[in-house]
């Protein structure tokens, strides 16, 4: 295991070092190669108007699958910027990073607790992952670490089972809060609600049907809101997003149940931090659709066609992340091998801004600071 860290961190090295651009100064975009001949984050500088360009790549140590993980999540960073994890599905592990101001440095690679790890999410130095054993013929389950001070990873608890076997999970996220953990069932139209106690040991789930088929991405807003959207199984112009609130009993309560974007396979969610606005990609489509999002978490559509932004013909658009000032949405595209960035205006529109080159295929998972 030290051999292969060590190979993984000279790798790193050498790519960091023959890479010109530096993303110190305002910023970076993350993204996971997925590959199944070697796991790496591809990472992009970010400059204070939004632009991005391309600043090195950093080995996992583990590999990937090669191919979409049906996942939202594969990356996840910490409150404080300083640690980022990664999900290696074809390896069953997680790496994590210690973000630097020239790069990315590898400083464990832990067993995910479970088969194919899709995602994972940190919250008070606590992190879960989400393994989706049942493409392998095992087991849905959960997983969760303490993150030390260092970074490195100590089980508290594994094995955790979802709603059944084989429910098609998606994504596994905390609350703003830390206390509340949600991982969605494509397969089951099932949300399971898990409470986490001060110690980081999840309980549950509470299993809640979703208002909508084939629950995907998701994402909580200010005040316990949660966007969910519904892909519909792909259906033509049939996806949307649903509103809920999560509450103390472990329960959702639904606020906007099928809001309509009339567009096709609405897969992933993001919302800006003062929980005004949420966008949802929708992957058969190309484009971006926006809401507004109402003080109680109601939504309506920004457009009424429901397209805010194209990502153009082909791009799939899969995971989007949202800058921490909430100036610009970032759209990971691999079907044209893009990320693509956008401003966001106060009405909540968005403005091209940025495309860069380079992402696989099998690119998977996007994260901004």
């Amino acid at each position: 295991m030290k051999l292969k860290i060590g190979f993984a961190l000279l790798l790193s090295t050498v790519v960091a070092l023959s890479s010109l651009p530096s993303f110190a100064a305002a910023g970076a975009v993350y993204t996971l190669n997925n590959s199944s001949s070697g796991n790496a984050v591809q990472v992009f500088s970010r400059s204070a108007d939004g632009h991005i360009l391309a600043a090195g790549m950093f080995a996992t140590g583990g590999i990937g699958t090669g191919k979409g993980l049906g996942n939202q999540g594969a990356l996840a960073m910490d409150e404080a910027n300083s640690f980022l994890f990664a999900v290696n599905a074809g390896s069953d592990n997680i790496s994590v990073f210690r973000i630097g101001e020239n790069g990315l440095r590898l400083v464990d690679l832990v067993p995910s607790g479970g088969t194919q790890p899709i995602s994972v999410t940190v919250s008070r130095k606590v992190l879960y992952v989400l393994n989706n054993g049942g493409a392998a013929g095992g087991r849905d389950t959960i997983a969760g670490f303490a993150v030390g001070a260092n970074g490195h990873l100590k089980p508290i608890v594994s094995g955790l089972q979802l709603s059944g076997t084989s429910v098609g999970p998606a994504e596994i996220g905390f609350n703003n809060d830390g206390d509340i953990l949600l991982v969605t069932e494509k397969a089951t139209n099932n949300i399971d609600v898990f409470s986490v106690d001060d110690d980081g040991v999840a309980i549950g789930p509470s299993v809640v049907s979703s208002a909508g088929q084939t629950p995907f991405g998701f994402a909580f807003g200010k005040r316990n809101e949660v966007f969910v959207s519904d892909a519909f199984g792909g259906g033509a112009n049939a996806g949307a997003v649903s509103s809920y609130v999560a509450t103390d009993d472990r329960m959702l309560r639904t606020i906007t149940g099928v809001g309509a974007d009339k567009q096709s396979a609405p897969c992933w969610v993001a919302v800006t931090n003062d929980g005004r606005f949420a966008y949802t990609t929708n992957t058969a489509s190309g484009n971006v659709s926006g809401y507004r999002v109402g003080f109680s978490g109601g939504l309506q559509l920004l457009n009424a066609d429901g397209q805010s932004a194209s990502t153009g013909t082909g791009s799939t658009p899969l995971d989007a992340a949202i800058s921490n000032d909430s100036q610009f949405l970032y759209v990971l595209t691999p079907g044209t091998g893009n990320i693509q960035g956008f401003a966001i205006s106060q009405d909540g529109s968005l403005t091209a801004i940025t495309q860069t080159t380079g992402i696989a295929a099998s690119g998977s998972g996007l994260v901004v600071r």
